[in-house]
């Protein structure tokens, strides 16, 4: 008997961190589509074939938000089975180079900080990078 082999998805997923008088914030956006329509997540999509993770996030940021982002570094990476596939997430560390963050194929999106980091419903998966997250947000420096 062999088992079923699971679908492998893997992204990146953007953590775009600003200062906003004295306090650190990063982007979180809600999905407008799909099963998971209304519940929040960090931007991002799927890799290309022969993408790294990096350019991978500096072209989805790009086609979903038209703003230019520098990928400072892997923040880290989650792996998380949901029921029809495994989803391996690259978190990566973002600034924003140029661009006002315009909502291209999401709902809604908000900053949030180390206070509202927990106040919104994450999808399952980005729930797991959220305490190093919250490190990066209560740290002082970058």
């Amino acid at each position: 008997m062999s088992e079923k082999a699971v679908k492998q998805i893997i992204v990146s997923g953007a953590v775009i961190l600003r200062e906003n008088n004295g306090v650190k914030e990063i982007f979180a956006t809600q999905r407008g589509y799909g099963d998971w329509k209304g519940w929040w997540e960090l931007p991002g999509g799927k890799l290309e074939p022969g993408e790294t993770p990096q350019q991978c996030i500096l072209r989805e940021i790009r086609e979903e938000l038209a703003t230019e982002v520098k990928a400072e570094k892997i923040l880290g990476v989650v792996d998380y089975d949901y029921p029809a596939f495994h989803l391996t997430m690259h978190c990566i560390l973002c600034s924003v180079v140029s661009g006002d963050l315009k909502l291209l194929e999401h709902e809604a999106a908000k900053w949030v900080n180390k206070d509202t980091l927990y106040d919104i419903e994450w999808l399952p998966a980005d729930k797991l990078i959220l305490p190093a997250i919250e490190k990066l947000l209560v740290s002082k420096g970058n």
